[in-house]
């Protein structure tokens, strides 16, 4: 004889379990550890005998255990990867619906019976966001009692929940993929517009530094040799510059913080004194802008140390009607001609920063400063929001 069995949940209990789930999913980026903490209350609240989670491969063509409370360890084994066509799992997948299973033949066969033969039934719910699937979970039933509509509401609420969860997690994962690419190729591009050009510069001396040698002309041959000394010094200095730069991230506290901790290290690096202005404390921008605008302040800093002489430098952000300028000024020996060995990674570096206002559509000079020196400004355009929020 079957009968409905409705435990005795109220509809503030329901609230409660869904809130908590909620909260755990949203709480963690440990999704397999979160997933096993769902599976106990969910299971005792349909006085089931165990629950299992899937995921669905990437493929489509898997469904991967993920979770798992009360299985035996054979119906682990055995049920750790499964094709997504398999039986009612597959078809509470495809269907996108809440299956019930009596018919445990094909599984007992793959896997040998669940609990011995106590296992009567058993529930498969989609997780599904978007009308996607991403998943199924499973619950496992030694009764042929029925749940309540309102336990089966909730089930797939929480199915639901769960399907939110996995969606956020595939698109963290995709974010990160993209990121990871962003920023191999901007590696690449920075150690092609600097290392390469620096080792091009030394190909093109190497041949005059052979035929001074075999002219003796001692004169010209300490020259060429210097120029490839202090070229491999610059080419040495710009890679390791750049694995710095991108082992650097931003203060989560924003511009503002990773300006202050900028400052302090460069002053304890090169016992040059730096000023810093800033009147835009709060200034925020998107992940990449703001690494963009970080590295362009840094490179400034890092051709002061390297090729100004100076013994003073200042860097000041202040907010302007379009957006923000940022300056960097110090009191050495100023700009120098292109194309001469002693400045020819500054203007590398210069290119590099060049390049990075193009991506903010923004705008950089780099003039004689009016006291002597050099000034390095950078003009960003923002939008109102931000520039209000600052």
């Amino acid at each position: 004889m079957t009968h409905v069995f409705s435990p005795d949940l109220s509809r503030t209990a329901d609230s409660a379990i869904l809130a908590r789930i909620a909260a755990d999913l949203a709480s963690g980026d440990d999704l397999r550890g979160l997933l096993q903490r769902f599976l106990d209350p969910i299971v005792r609240l349909a006085h089931a005998q165990a629950g299992a989670v899937r995921v669905l491969s990437p493929h489509g063509d898997r469904l991967e255990l993920v979770s798992a409370l009360g299985l035996p360890p054979e119906i682990l084994e055995a049920e750790r990867l499964v094709d997504s066509h398999c039986g009612f799992c597959g078809e509470a997948s495809h269907e996108q619906r809440i299956v019930w299973a009596t018919d445990l033949e094909s599984c007992s066969k793959r896997c040998g019976e669940y609990f011995g033969s106590s296992c009567r039934r058993v529930l498969a719910v989609p997780l599904v966001h978007k009308g996607r699937v991403l998943g199924i979970y499973n619950l496992f039933f030694t009764s042929e009692d029925e749940l309540s509509p309102d336990v089966a509401a909730l089930l797939r609420s929480i199915g639901e929940l769960l399907g939110l969860a996995l969606d956020n997690l595939r698109l963290e994962a995709e974010n990160m993929r993209a990121t990871v690419m962003h920023e191999r190729q901007a590696m690449a591009a920075e150690v092609h517009d600097s290392v390469a050009q620096n080792l091009t510069f030394i190909k093109m001396r190497l041949p005059l530094l052979r035929d001074a040698i075999l002219a003796h002309d001692q004169e010209r041959a300490l020259k060429f040799l210097d120029d490839v000394n202090e070229t491999a010094g610059e080419a040495h200095g710009s890679l390791r510059e750049i694995v710095t730069q991108f082992r650097t991230r931003i203060d989560p506290r924003g511009l503002g913080r990773a300006f202050d901790a900028l400052a302090k290290r460069f002053c304890m690096r090169s016992g040059i004194e730096l000023q810093l202005t800033n009147r835009m404390p709060a200034l925020r921008l998107g992940e990449n802008e703001e690494l963009d605008v970080f590295h362009i302040v840094q490179e400034a800093l890092v051709n002061i140390e390297r090729h100004s002489g100076a013994r003073h430098a200042w860097l000041s952000i202040e907010p302007t009607l379009a957006g923000v300028v940022l300056k960097v000024e110090d009191d050495g020996v100023g700009p120098r001609p292109r194309g001469t060995g002693e400045a020819a990674g500054a203007h590398y570096g210069i290119d590099i920063m060049s390049e990075r206002a193009r991506r903010l559509h923004g705008e950089l000079r780099v003039t004689p400063r009016a006291a002597g020196g050099t000034q390095v400004r950078l003009a960003v355009p923002i939008p109102k929001a931000a520039e209000a929020a600052s």
